[in-house]
């Protein structure tokens, strides 16, 4: 999840709150694709979350007198991420019991924005899965009009075990709906084309660096394709490329540094690739992400920046 800390690179309160508003505007696409796949439960799931997030800052802020932050954008972003890595099935009280562990656990008990270890959006997922991992992943629903329950590719896929299963790949799987997003899963994850144009707007206007998301699908992609695993059907079902793109990219949970955030992102890659080969679960990116959160501070420290110096010739 993006966020912004108080690095040399934000300037002023004034550029961080454009800044959050403008990955707000990134994540319009993939909402308003959400509710029309999914219909009144998808709308209702992401007014809970946003709602919850901003009132659990707003409240937090004044029971404990600090300056007020709900009104900066950045928990607006935490619970449209969240919503949209839900299931558009999950009960609205465990929507709202996500956002509001997202806000005051994952961020505020850690002093606030800029100061939090783990990304706070996924960490409100991470806590909903662990706490009702049936209403999580027992069931999906397809897209309208048809509306029934419906398994995900990645969920075929792994109970195949096999990803090259002829009943799961080839003729079995249409790329080009998985592309455009007529499949079954998470709210906003579905339609890799609006992630990739919003990727294209938040690159182009440098609010997110490309190094990340680009090694973490490039790894993911390499290591599948290594294994003789299906790679199209992987990068165009389930959260990779959503979580590469507004996750994996959070400016107070990754690296700072170029380096640094080139290893990170084929870190997660890695670790998405292990977990859905090897593992139990079909996905994997919010563990991986969550993981190479933890790491951040000692690839901090591999590779160091220095601010206030330049190349010998250029001006201090």
């Amino acid at each position: 999840m993006i966020q912004l800390s108080s690095s040399p690179h934000i300037a002023s309160k004034i550029k961080t709150t454009h800044v959050m508003w403008a990955v707000v505007i990134a994540l319009l696409p993939e909402t308003v694709w959400g509710v029309i796949l999914f219909g009144i439960p998808a709308l209702l799931t992401i007014c809970a979350s946003v709602a919850t997030a901003v009132a659990s800052e707003w409240l937090f802020n004044k029971i404990t007198k600090k300056r007020q932050s709900a009104g900066d954008g950045s928990a607006v972003i935490t619970g449209l991420l969240l919503a949209l890595v839900l299931p558009p099935t999950l009960p609205l009280w465990q929507t709202i019991l996500g956002s509001f562990f997202a806000i005051i656990v994952a961020k505020q008990l850690f002093g606030g924005l800029g100061s939090n270890v783990w990304n706070p959006a996924l960490t409100g997922r991470a806590f909903l899965v662990a706490s009702f991992p049936a209403a999580m992943g027992a069931s999906w629903i397809s897209p309208l009009p048809d509306a029934t329950s419906s398994a995900t590719i990645l969920s075929t896929l792994k109970q195949a075990d096999a990803v090259t299963s002829a009943t799961t790949t080839g003729a079995a799987i249409d790329y080009w709906q998985l592309f455009v997003g007529r499949q079954a899963g998470c709210i906003g994850e579905s339609s890799i084309l609006l992630i990739l144009i919003s990727a294209l707007f938040l690159i182009g206007s440098r609010i997110v660096d490309w190094r990340t998301p680009v090694f973490m699908v490039g790894t993911f992609a390499l290591l599948m394709f290594a294994s003789g695993g299906d790679v199209l059907a992987h990068l165009l079902s389930g959260g990779l490329v959503f979580g590469a793109v507004f996750m994996a990219t959070d400016y107070v949970t990754t690296p700072v540094t170029s380096y640094g955030r080139i290893v990170f992102g084929a870190g997660c890659g890695l670790l998405t690739f292990l977990i859905r080969k090897f593992g139990g679960y079909p996905e994997g990116v919010m563990f991986s992400i969550l993981i190479m959160n933890s790491i951040t501070p000692f690839l901090n420290k591999l590779t160091p920046r220095k601010y206030g110096y330049k190349k010998e010739g250029g001006a201090k």
